[in-house]
């Protein structure tokens, strides 16, 4: 049997357009000889859907599509070939106030199989995920049955994602099911470092059937979300025996031996440096939300910095250079260089470059009331953020931000200036640290190209400033970044309190500081725009803190008695499924 791993990007209710894409892929499979073709976790809805999935319409239209697109198949000659597509279901329920709403059921995580024209098996994702990103539990019913599908002489084990990330259940139930292959097909999103989480899980599932596991993923941004693909199969004896690569859609063929025959290995996709990953992750995040929103341009402040200068090559790599306007708003503060960087990124990027004082603007504004000391330097940079709405809603461009992790963090910026007004930021939870990294990687990455560099070498080297002041730091404000982003990532990723950073053995006086200024900021994140999320834990959907709160970290709190030891994140067990 030959099996296609279909790792394909979706478009959340785009049912039509998501089931026409389904059919081309099918199609390229079955050129393939492939005689089963599995698409990701609700491939025909897209995912995640939120709470779509509770609209008795938008199920309907879902049922419709997968009814439609088995008879679609046929008629294109494809009858012969084996599909397996996620897309929204319906169970019936008995609760008294869903039939009051008008709806006959309750909404599954589903998987059909299609074949000869109709739907032959159905399958409902047992294990529903209740953290993180995931708020499944609140919007499916869970499944209670297994699925075995023969294909083409083999014995085809189903499951969904999250499936396979907990003990028991229909893994377990499946393991004396003398299968030849478990199919688990998902919409995993993107962290940094978790391809290998994926594997090691799936070798011992895979050993759990005594079959070879076949793991096909989502790729493509969808919201602040980004899914990475890197489809694989892994033996029971953990070996990776095929493997797509990330962040790209592809199609993996492999051939399914029968039970107890030696695995054939296929084609084998070369893993992609740590920065190189997590900057592809932003290319592919903002290239989905401009393409996704049927925008075709963006717009962002140009100052000369860091920051700027790595979101505009993103964008660039996203949507083309010339689709990038890029604005430099110098006050009577802003550096010759800084103007200098800025219009060299856009030569090197192809972008269309404009300059647009600001001074003026302000005069005009202190003119009508006296504007003095911090709320001058903030008046600055919201005429910034006016100037860059004004020109999106004249040319229709997507007006982006550049503002990264470590700044959202400690609120270290104005709210609605240049910085942080807009539709997405693609660096939203990249700290400055790794901006750094992420700019480097892109410029050595040119160069081995034989491209010039996009990122001007003084942006990189000089220290960072707002310039909003005469001679004004970021490090004024704040800790050295590489000391702050430390302590940030103790604070917020792990959620360790001041005794335990304070057993870790940083200094009172900075913890003290960056846990006051993190606390405070609450409402300022609240407000700031979708972003690529590319960590464990980005604010946002996975971080959810009262803005109205009177908590403030003990200065008495004993602590832990022992320094705090930071979880293994490949330790599924701990708590099990929480690295999905």
């Amino acid at each position: 049997m030959r099996l296609a791993l279909a790792q394909i990007d979706t478009c959340v209710g785009d049912v039509d357009g998501n089931a026409a894409a389904v059919r081309d892929w099918v199609r390229r499979a079955a050129d393939a000889g492939a005689d089963l073709v599995a698409f990701p976790e609700m491939t025909l809805t897209g995912y995640p859907i939120e709470d779509l999935a509770l609209r008795a319409s938008f199920r309907r239209a879902a049922a419709a599509a997968a009814t439609d697109l088995a008879a679609h198949l046929a008629a294109d000659g494809l009858g012969h070939v084996t599909v397996v597509v996620g897309t929204v279901g319906e169970r019936p329920s008995r609760e008294r106030r869903v039939a009051a709403l008008g709806s006959p059921g309750r909404p599954t995580n589903r998987a059909v199989v299609l074949r000869g024209g109709v739907v032959v098996a159905v399958y409902d994702k047992h294990h529903l995920p209740n953290y993180g990103v995931f708020d499944e539990f609140r919007i499916f019913t869970p499944g209670d049955e297994p699925c075995v599908v023969e294909v083409a002489g083999r014995r085809v084990g189903l499951v969904i994602c999250e499936d396979i990330w907990q003990d028991g259940g229909p893994v377990a139930e499946l393991a004396d099911a003398g299968l030849d292959l478990l199919l688990a097909v998902n919409g995993s999103p993107f962290e940094e470092g978790k391809g290998h989480q994926r594997t090691e899980l799936a070798a011992r599932r895979a050993r759990e059937v005594g079959a070879p596991l076949a793991y096909v993923n989502q790729v493509g941004g969808q919201d602040d979300l980004v899914f990475d693909g890197g489809s694989f199969v892994v033996s029971t004896a953990g070996e990776v025996l095929a493997s797509a690569p990330q962040l790209v859609e592809h199609l993996l063929v492999w051939d399914v031996p029968l039970r107890g025959e030696e695995p054939v290995r296929g084609e084998r996709a070369a893993p992609l440096d740590p920065d190189e990953e997590v900057y592809r992750a932003c290319v592919t995040g903002l290239a989905g939300y401009v393409r996704k929103n049927r925008f075709r341009s963006v717009v962002l402040g140009l100052s000369g910095g860091i920051d700027s200068a790595l979101t505009a090559a993103i964008a660039a790599d996203a949507v083309g250079g010339e689709n990038v306007v890029g604005v430099s708003m110098p006050s009577q503060w802003s550096s010759e260089h800084s103007r200098d960087d800025a219009a060299d990124l856009a030569r090197r990027l192809g972008a269309d470059y404009r300059v647009q004082p600001i001074a003026p603007m302000v005069e005009a504004f202190e003119g009508a009331m006296t504007v003095e000391g911090v709320a001058a330097e903030n008046l600055q940079a919201r005429v910034r953020g006016v100037i860059l709405m004004a020109i999106s809603n004249m040319e229709g461009h997507l007006v982006i931000a550049p503002g990264n992790k470590s700044e959202l963090a400690t609120g270290y910026a104005t709210i609605y200036d240049a910085g942080s007004i807009g539709g997405f930021a693609p660096l939203k939870d990249v700290d400055k640290s790794q901006v750094w990294r992420l700019a480097r990687w892109r410029n050595n990455h040119a160069l081995d190209a034989g491209e010039i560099p996009p990122i001007p070498e003084s942006s990189i080297t000089k220290p960072p400033s707002a310039e909003l002041r005469p001679g004004q730091l970021d490090q004024d404000s704040l800790p050295p970044y590489h000391l702050l982003d430390e302590v940030l990532d103790a604070y917020i990723e792990h959620a360790e309190g001041r005794a335990e950073l304070l057993a870790r053995g940083f200094d009172p006086d900075v913890v003290d500081k960056v846990v006051t200024l993190v606390d405070r900021a609450e409402w300022k994140r609240r407000q700031y725009p979708l972003g690529t999320k590319v960590t464990a834990l980005a604010f946002g959907r996975d971080r959810r803190l009262p803005v109205t709160s009177r908590w403030r970290e003990p200065v008495d709190d004993p602590g832990p008695i022992e320094p705090p030891v930071v979880p293994d994140p490949t330790d599924t067990a701990t708590p099990e499924g929480a690295n999905r």
